[in-house]
């Protein structure tokens, strides 16, 4: 069977690569081999959002009293908890085979293999069939990366971590970029004694220091042990129901150790590409050495009618990324011409609470670029909307170049925050100065208030700060 287009993969990469194929009337099928919408839809951006929702729910009903509401015996059932995840997970699921099936794109189970030019061959439980296409998109995603330890029980990746059914007394978390602090939170919010583990000086180590040190502040104060410049020497399973792993941590500063005794052990480490046994190299696709696949800025690899797109090339694990990489990739294979995708203008987004946002440089990154620098900040405290929500942690923080009034990075921490960040991005994009910004009201009251007010207080013309 001959398809225009083959994708590998049926992820935020992959399902939205095929869509966008099919709308430009190409003939094309997704070969997925575990399950429709890849890791983000079944067991990362989506379930785990959902476990955080719950736990944020559980900290308002306890502290409720606040705003005015006394809720007696509020209970938390894990189990449901867990449903609930898997609930969210089927409806969109099934959403996305509607979306398959609208746009008559062909969906294939089973592992792909690449054979000769322009041939894959898929094997699945039962049999085994060559297709043969004209392009390949390939989009087979990350999984995570393993710690080099024995293997023992209750030692989990992030897809284990969505799984425990019972409330861990004591759980370790190994890294903390937003997959490991997103447990952390959870985990503590829901009863669990839990510790962080991060080698870096300091947790976030991509995020601005300011708000690395906000969200290491509201760790501590939620009872979170945080231990940085640090690392996981030895773990032993120990053949007891209490306290059955002992891990000996490492501190890189004065080689000192502290060995603690936890039920749980999360690696939040990060992902390493599937690019082994695609059959690459029959056809002699490139990679980094680090295996991600090599790509042009349209995501072409080195070997005509193949790319590539998502996690498994280099750059940021993030769907929102695999998403615009799909569809300018698509687009350029049809000859329209897209728009590149500005890298420095990709939020990352962390769903704690409070919630962590930013996009473009950092200060200190801003600084080692050569620019000189405007800088401001608006804390939430001083929001009237953050305090009739009862939200008044964290800040924003927006860095602008000095002569130009280039907007060059927005830092965020606080209630809202994964939300508020699109306007900088949209102003970015658009290339706005300070100037455009401030000359656009915003409502009152508002959280939208506080990118105004941080901006004048940049420009020294703060009115409420």
């Amino acid at each position: 069977m001959h398809f225009d287009l083959i994708v590998l993969g049926s992820g935020p990469a992959g399902y939205v690569a095929a869509i966008r194929a099919a709308q430009l009337g190409l003939k094309t099928a997704i070969v997925e081999k575990q399950e429709l919408g890849g890791v983000c839809l079944n067991w990362g951006c989506i379930p785990t959002k959902s476990l955080l929702q719950s736990a944020n729910l559980f900290e308002l009903f306890n502290n409720s009293n606040k705003y005015g509401i006394n809720a007696k015996q509020v209970e938390l059932n894990l189990a449901n908890i867990l449903a609930r995840s898997r609930n969210i997970v089927d409806d969109l699921q099934k959403g996305l085979a509607f979306l398959m099936k609208k746009n008559e794109i062909q969906l294939i189970y089973g592992t792909a293999k690449i054979l000769e030019e322009k041939t894959i061959l898929v094997k699945s439980k039962n049999n085994q069939k060559k297709y043969k296409f004209s392009k390949l998109v390939i989009a087979t995603g990350a999984q995570p990366k393993k710690l080099d330890f024995p293997k023992i029980p209750n030692l989990l990746n992030y897809k284990g971590a969505m799984s425990i059914r019972e409330i861990p007394k004591n759980i370790l978390i190994i890294g903390s970029g937003a997959i490991g602090l997103e447990f952390a939170y959870f985990y503590n919010a829901i009863g669990s004694k839990v510790i962080l583990v991060e080698k870096n000086s300091q947790i976030l180590p991509n995020a601005d220091r300011e708000i690395s040190l906000e969200i290491s502040k509201n760790f501590k104060n939620k009872g979170i042990k945080l231990f940085t410049n640090s690392r996981i020497k030895e773990i032993k399973y120990l053949n007891s129901k209490k306290n059955q792993i002992e891990i000996e941590i490492e501190y890189f500063k004065n080689k000192d150790y502290l060995k603690v005794n936890v039920d749980y052990i999360i690696s939040a480490i990060g992902v390493a590409p599937n690019t082994k046994n695609l059959g690459l190299e029959n056809v002699g696709i490139k990679l980094t050495k680090n295996g991600h696949i090599q790509v042009n800025e349209y995501y072409e690899t080195n070997i005509k009618n193949y790319y590539a797109i998502g996690d498994v090339i280099p750059g940021g694990s993030l769907a929102h990324v695999a998403f615009h990489e799909a569809k300018i990739c698509v687009e350029q294979i049809m000859g329209l011409n897209p728009k590149k995708l500005n890298y420095n203008n990709i939020p990352l987004c962390i769903y704690t609470t409070p919630e962590i946002a930013f996009v473009g440089y950092s200060e200190q990154e801003a600084l080692e670029q050569g620019f000189e620098i405007q800088v401001g900040k608006f804390p939430f405290s001083a929001l009237g909307k953050a305090k009739i929500n009862g939200e008044t942690e964290g800040f924003i923080k927006v860095i602008f170049e000095k002569k130009y009034g280039e907007w060059l990075g927005c830092h965020m921490i606080g209630k809202g925050v994964t939300e508020l960040i699109t306007e900088v991005i949209i102003a970015r994009n658009l290339e706005a100065t300070h100037t455009e910004v401030l000359e656009s009201t915003h409502p009152h009251p508002s959280i939208n208030e506080s990118i105004v007010e941080a901006i004048e207080n940049a420009y020294g013309k703060s009115i409420h700060f």
